[in-house]
């Protein structure tokens, strides 16, 4: 069966905390959501604040091929007349082919909220939505805070869906906008108005129960064919319905089309696009799209999935466009890195005592609170130590760094640092913003004359996180530290009690990586590696 997508991402998403799309970013995730086959985009309020204003403005230049952009309202004041009702003259005037309007389901919002009587709100609902109607708007309806009204009089929500219809309302959407009605209950309802009403049923619900698509993919089992939801589970409070998680499921579980299976194996790909618009980190653990969502880390359940992935994959990672992943950890058994060097040729490069050696090593560093999984140049560097035992670069002979204060123009640190390399001993001396930056400039020093290229490595990110919190600050820390040569990014670890030596330990391991890299370009090692941290 059909099940037609609303994504309202642009608007109710928008409501979110910590969210907010420029009139740009709207456009081209609407363009994304387009290309995706989603069929319906809610792009924002026109007649509320300037930017959704402008983002109609401009959005009448845009090139939608399949999906139906839709303005979103409210029906009249009830002191306005609907042919001068500003807001309703903006759902028009954005020249959408679409609109979303609410209405009033639940009585205690009819009296309270509005400040008028039950009939006076049908007549709201009505006179609104004919007068789109007659305007040559296709009319989605959507009948809020429906199952707290129908709980508290299932007579008047009612009513106020039937009130949308005769008038000429395409879609009757119910909503759950508090997120409270739990799935059992939610069904129930939606079977008794399908029960009632014929035509398009819609269903529109919060994730404050936790169950927002639970309740959506219930609603669609009772009869409704028009679902409603954000990427990402973006919206207010606990979020809407996350319409990624909603499309994977009805196409992938419940055998219905939205979006199509072809279209389907770019979900992943819009769902991490729009999370960097919106500038916030996209869950690893969600569900279908999220990078963790088919990583394994258990030695048994990798060596499972080597003998067949549906042992501990629901579905196929490919089919949303998700990769399966294996990380490695001091959970792993031999099967987690033998997996990744068998996948691209080189476990047979490795001996028996060479791979049981390498493992041991990752075991032994994760438990001094290394963390290789988020630490994926530091595993690299592991890898292509034990396939190239005899390649050496330079052993540290000793560094020094001290930091001054210089009264209110802030401080100054300098380091020194001994090398010993294959043409003998190199110092230098150098001052940075900072102690580690001065040790980095202090290493490319020693090392520039044999190695110019390692000029191209940069810091682009740099966290510290206490791993015995009890110590005090004499905790234990862990450095992990970002590195970018302008084509690829990889990050190296440093522990110790000591934040500068766990520092120097990431930056030297950055620095060695980076010389094997150059000296030995195995791009099956690269491959590997790249497999092995693959995410956003």
């Amino acid at each position: 069966m059909k099940i037609f997508t609303f994504d309202t991402t642009l608007r109710d998403g928008t409501q979110g905390e910590s969210i907010s799309f420029s009139v740009d970013d709207k456009l081209v995730i609407a363009q994304k959501l387009d290309e995706l086959g989603i069929d319906y985009i809610e792009g924002g309020w026109p007649g509320s604040n300037p930017k959704d204003k402008e983002f109609f403005e401009r959005a009448k230049e845009l090139k939608l091929h399949h999906a139906k952009l839709t303005a979103f309202g409210a029906t009249r004041f009830a002191k306005n007349p609907v042919g001068e009702d500003r807001n309703v003259a903006a759902l028009v005037a954005a020249g959408t082919p679409v609109i979303s309007i609410f209405g009033k389901s639940w009585e205690l919002h009819t009296k309270r909220a509005l400040g008028i009587t039950e009939e006076e709100n049908l007549t709201l609902i009505s006179e609104t939505v004919k007068y789109l109607k007659d305007h040559g708007k296709e009319v989605v309806y959507d009948a809020e805070h429906f199952f707290d009204g129908y709980l508290a009089n299932a007579a008047f929500a009612l009513r106020t869906l039937e009130a949308a219809q005769k008038a000429g309302a395409d879609v009757l959407v119910l909503c759950d906008t508090n997120g409270g009605t739990l799935t059992g209950r939610l069904a129930e309802i939606v079977s008794e108005v399908r029960k009632r009403f014929d035509g398009v049923l819609g269903i529109h619900t919060h994730n404050d129960s936790d169950v927002a698509v639970a309740n959506t993919l219930a609603a669609v089992e009772q009869g409704c064919t028009h679902v409603q939801g954000c990427m990402n589970g973006y919206g207010e409070r606990c979020g809407n319905a996350n319409l990624s998680s909603i499309i994977a499921n009805l196409e992938l579980k419940l055998g219905h089309t939205t979006v199509g299976p072809e279209k389907l194996t770019s979900l992943s790909t819009v769902a991490r696009f729009i999370a960097e618009l919106a500038n916030l980190p996209l869950r690893g653990d969600q569900p279908f799209v999220g990078h963790s969502a088919f990583a394994h880390k258990g030695g048994v359940h990798v060596s499972a999935v080597l003998k067949d992935n549906s042992t501990y994959e629901h579905i196929a990672p490919e089919l949303i466009g998700n990769r399966q992943r294996v990380l490695v950890s001091d959970l792993s058994g031999r099967s987690n890195v033998l997996y990744k060097l068998k996948q691209h040729g080189l476990a047979d490069r490795l001996s028996e005592d060479s791979r049981r050696e390498l493992l041991e090593r990752i075991k032994e560093m994760e438990y001094l609170g290394y963390e290789l999984e988020a630490a994926e140049g530091t595993f690299e560097l592991l890898v292509r130590e034990a396939l190239y035992p005899g390649l050496h670069f330079f052993d540290v002979e000793g560094y020094e760094v001290t930091t001054k204060s210089a009264g209110t123009v802030g401080s100054r640190s300098t380091a020194t640092v001994n090398l010993r390399a294959q043409d003998g001993v190199h110092s230098a001396t150098a001052s940075g913003h900072g102690p580690v930056h001065a040790l980095d400039v202090c290493l490319r020093k020693c090392l520039s004359a044999l190695y110019p290229r390692i000029s191209e490595v940069r810091l682009t990110d740099y966290k510290v996180r206490v791993l015995e919190p009890k110590k005090g600050s004499a905790a234990r820390v862990r450095v992990l530290v970002e590195w970018s040569d302008h084509r690829k990014s990889w990050s190296t670890v440093g522990v110790s009690d000591n934040v500068i030596e766990a520092s120097w330990s990431a930056l030297v391991d950055a620095i060695r990586l980076e010389l094997m890299r150059l000296t030995e370009q195995d791009e099956s090692v690269e491959r590997a590696v790249e497999d092995y941290c693959w995410g956003v």
